[in-house]
């Protein structure tokens, strides 16, 4: 199955760059480019895409907001929505905790190697989130750690969750993968899934980078931990 991608970024050499690198791979079609915000809302309402590219800091339109236009509900509850994979020049960027809050699938680094930009589009556009390095959970729990643990709506939400629903989105809060979760827990990893899948379903969350989020503002985690 092919992996439709547009990039949105205000530099055409970066544009360029992904591009090739991208349309280079058999299982992946660059379906269009946007210089802003704006005209990448534009473009991935007119392409649909399954995974959009999206620099952080753009004039016009920044891609926080631009992130949030294309993560919204649709009216009708049934337009496609892509999976957001920010692209940022900076580690820990408050824009980029915003855009996870927003439904963002998690982000890369400009200058990552081109391995790991090919194998982050395959990943979001499988479902997943780039949780995995220690910057991203570093950035979450920087940013949680200027916020107020939970109180409230997010705390009670948890109250959904069975016992053993709370242990794996701890685990998952902790940048465990999947397989991971199965041997700290000494269960199948198909197990694991099963509770990840409705872990999302019971607190309404998109992916696994909003679970993240979600147990940090919840005060289930605490930066640190």
């Amino acid at each position: 199955m092919t992996i439709r991608v547009i990039i949105v970024d205000d530099q055409a050499m970066v544009r360029a760059g992904f591009a090739a690198l991208l349309a280079a791979q058999s299982d992946i079609d660059v379906v269009g480019e946007a210089p802003d915000g704006a005209q990448g809302v534009e473009l991935s309402g007119r392409t649909h895409p399954d995974v959009v590219l999206m620099d952080v800091r753009m004039p016009e339109m920044d891609g926080l907001e631009a992130a949030r236009r294309i993560l919204a509900p649709p009216p009708d509850g049934r337009q496609h929505r892509p999976r957001v994979l920010m692209l940022t020049t900076f580690d820990v960027d408050d824009y980029v905790y915003e855009a996870l809050r927003a439904g963002a699938s998690g982000f890369l680094l400009k200058d990552a190697p081109p391995a790991d930009l090919v194998s982050a589009v395959r990943v979001v556009a499988a479902g997943d989130a780039l949780l995995a390095p220690s910057v991203t959970r570093r950035l979450v729990a920087d940013f949680a750690r200027q916020r107020p643990a939970g109180r409230g709506k997010p705390a009670l939400r948890l109250k959904a969750l069975t016992q053993r629903e709370t242990e794996v989105l701890t685990l998952v809060a902790r940048g465990l993968s999947n397989a991971e979760i199965a041997r700290t827990l000494v269960l199948a990893e198909q197990t694991v899934k099963t509770h990840v899948s409705r872990v999302l379903t019971k607190l309404d969350l998109r992916d696994r980078a909003q679970a993240v989020v979600f147990a940090y503002e919840s005060g289930l985690v605490a930066p640190g931990e």
